[in-house]
């Protein structure tokens, strides 16, 4: 890495900043014929020339700060929004993050044969001096798109993981006034807090008075989401509705024992089928059960 006298004229950095400014505009014409700006700036060639300036401007706020080495220099900041659109959207035409980061690479070359032609009068030292110093910058720009795709990438995958939780979390309305929440699989402490934002909005939009929980389809619990099991009852209640928890298997029941949880004020059930009963009938809602002998009401 070449030396980086900042303020010293004639330095690498200083000779590759004011090139940056000096070629801004021929610069951002060649980046954009290049795959990554033509494909994502589809509408016009001049939205992908004024793109194509703005990362110019921000290089050269870089170089003149003398970091070009640094990913975290405050002349990315600027243009992180604009590159994490082009990696999402690149991304999302297929393009795997290698793919994305030979895009990114092809932008040197421009810019170097650009470089190595303003520098016929330099000496040889000088000029490798100035093509190595561009070619740091433009490797550090790369690091910060793939940083910046890789975030981006990540949040994708947090929003795609509560979308899904709150798919699998499916609040039913039974009957007016009755919702319930089957629960399938495994609970962690996440879904649980799902389960209660979930149940809570339901009981206010359907403005129901009695809310069924039943897990009958979950193997087991820990001791964190038989807390939050026991605080979604909790908070059910002080919205008004009353919570039944039903299907609660044998190990579950060890747990919550063990865990010295107070279950006194939980109306539970054996099953969904036998709680949905139990809600009608305090409803004042006869069941005709159908048998041998003629329908019988209970």
């Amino acid at each position: 890495m070449p030396e980086q006298a900042e303020g010293t004229a004639g330095s690498p950095t200083n000779e590759v900043r004011d090139f940056l400014r000096r070629r801004r505009e021929q610069i951002a014409q060649r980046w954009a014929d290049e795959p990554l700006f033509r494909a994502v700036f589809t509408v016009s060639r001049e939205e992908a020339v004024e793109a194509g300036k703005a990362v110019v401007d921000a290089l050269a706020q870089v170089a003149d700060a003398a970091r070009v080495e640094d990913p975290d220099a405050a002349g990315f900041t600027t243009v992180r929004e604009q590159l994490a659109r082009m990696g999402a959207a690149r991304s999302r035409a297929g393009l795997s993050t290698a793919q994305v980061s030979s895009e990114m690479a092809a932008l040197r070359q421009p810019v170097e044969n650009l470089l190595v032609a303003d520098l016929p009068d330099a000496s040889t030292e000088h000029a490798r001096d100035c093509v190595t110093t561009l070619s740091v910058l433009m490797g550090t720009l790369r690091v910060v798109v793939m940083q910046t795709a890789l975030s981006e990438g990540q949040a994708l995958i947090d929003r795609q993981r509560l979308q899904l939780l709150e798919v699998a979390t499916p609040v039913i309305k039974l009957w007016d006034g009755i919702v319930a929440v089957p629960l399938i699989g495994t609970l962690d402490s996440a879904r649980s807090q799902v389960v209660m934002e979930t149940l809570l909005e339901s009981i206010v939009e359907q403005k129901a008075r009695y809310a069924i929980l039943d897990i009958t389809g979950v193997p087991t619990v820990d001791s964190l989401v038989a807390q939050h099991l026991m605080k979604t009852v909790a908070a059910a209640r002080l919205m008004g509705a009353e919570c039944i928890v039903s299907g609660i298997r044998p190990a579950i029941a060890q747990t919550m024992v063990h865990l010295g949880l107070d279950l006194g004020t939980v109306v539970t059930r054996a099953s969904l089928a036998d709680a949905l009963g139990y809600v009608l009938h305090q409803l004042g809602v006869g069941i005709v059960n159908p048998v041998a002998n003629g329908p019988v009401t209970r």
